[in-house]
């Protein structure tokens, strides 16, 4: 039996697909669009959303850092997937570490949405317009670190919260600019905030931003036929390219490193990837092209050009992430899974 028709069948025959996902307002889109795009492809399924409390949505105060970071609003949610609670799992793909559980797997990767910061600012226009000792919010050390390697006279002040409260912290009085995903401003409407996009190649992004991750178990056959129609083919090997550059950094997102893969001509994949300092003030940049076929080999390829370059070291200076050079450095499984 085709796996179209095993698909076709399981929409005739009532399926019930329980889709485990977050209760933030973002989570709660992303998974609502994945449900719309398996009613449309396959009538007839019947989709339920699950809601799981992480260990990041409980604590919203303290920084990434100091409470885990990697897996912290994916864990409970993985967990669920596996006892069988739920059967597909909606990340958002830059929270969703690189080593997966030998059960699941990323079932599809729909089209990315764009996958660039912007600057958010009542008062200013652009970052270069902030004044000297500005105060910008975020929380992510991949966003600070680049915004100190290009005004380092700026202070970054950690933020947390949900989409909205962070945009809304743009307009304290201390507070001279935020620095927020583009991706989930678009995806809850909120588009028309942005004073600057900042794009590549001056801002690189995270890993996997701007990308949905829907994973399922690796032996629920059916769940996988019915998410295959949801993949998109380039948005998935330019997202493997990063994850495997990651892994083999030993990062998450608990250390500033940035990745932007993407395909400028047909059948090839060109990956950048940048290491800081925690402060900003050194940088190692590499960049290759391979054929869009095998995304995780040229991951592999910009990993080892960046050490080459002494990314290890910058990756040992920050104190959360990194295990590059220590000899419990063990790599996870592969960002397929």
């Amino acid at each position: 039996m085709t796996q179209e028709k095993t698909a076709n069948e399981a929409g005739r025959n009532g399926t019930t697909v329980r889709i485990g996902t977050r209760s933030s307002p973002l989570a709660l889109w992303q998974a609502e669009h994945v449900r719309s795009l398996l009613e449309t492809g396959h009538p007839g399924v019947k989709i339920e959303l699950v809601r799981i409390s992480t260990a990041g949505d409980r604590d919203r105060n303290s920084p990434l850092a100091a409470v885990g970071g990697m897996g912290l609003f994916t864990k409970e949610i993985q967990r669920a997937l596996m006892d069988e609670q739920v059967d597909i799992a909606v990340h958002s793909l830059k929270d969703l570490p690189t080593a997966a559980p030998d059960a699941l797997t990323l079932g599809a990767i729909p089209p990315r949405e764009l996958a660039f910061d912007s600057l958010i600012s009542p008062k200013y226009r652009t970052l270069q317009d902030l004044p000297k000792g500005a105060r910008v919010g975020t929380s992510s050390l991949r966003r600070k670190a680049q915004l100190l390697n290009i005004r380092p006279d700026l202070i970054v002040e950690p933020i947390r919260g949900n989409v909205e409260t962070r945009l809304n912290r743009a307009s304290d009085a201390d507070m001279a600019a935020v620095i927020l995903a583009q991706a989930g401003l678009t995806r809850l409407g909120l588009i028309g905030h942005e004073t600057e996009a900042l794009v590549p190649p001056r801002f690189l992004p995270a890993v996997g931003q701007g990308a949905l991750g829907i994973e399922c178990r690796v032996a629920d056959q059916r769940t996988r036929q019915l998410l295959a129609p949801l993949n998109d083919a380039p948005t998935r090997a330019a997202v493997l390219a990063e994850r495997h550059l990651l892994r083999l950094l030993e990062g998450g997102c608990m250390i500033p490193l940035s990745a932007w893969g993407r395909s400028d001509a047909p059948g090839r994949l060109r990956l950048t990837g940048r290491v800081f300092s925690p402060d900003g003030d050194r940088m190692v940049e590499a960049e290759a092209e391979a054929g869009i076929q095998d995304p995780e080999s040229l991951g592999a390829t910009v990993a080892e050009l960046l050490l080459k370059k002494g990314a290890a070291e910058l990756l040992r200076m920050n104190p959360t992430g990194g295990r590059i050079g220590t000899s419990d450095a063990q790599p996870g499984p592969s960002p397929t899974q």
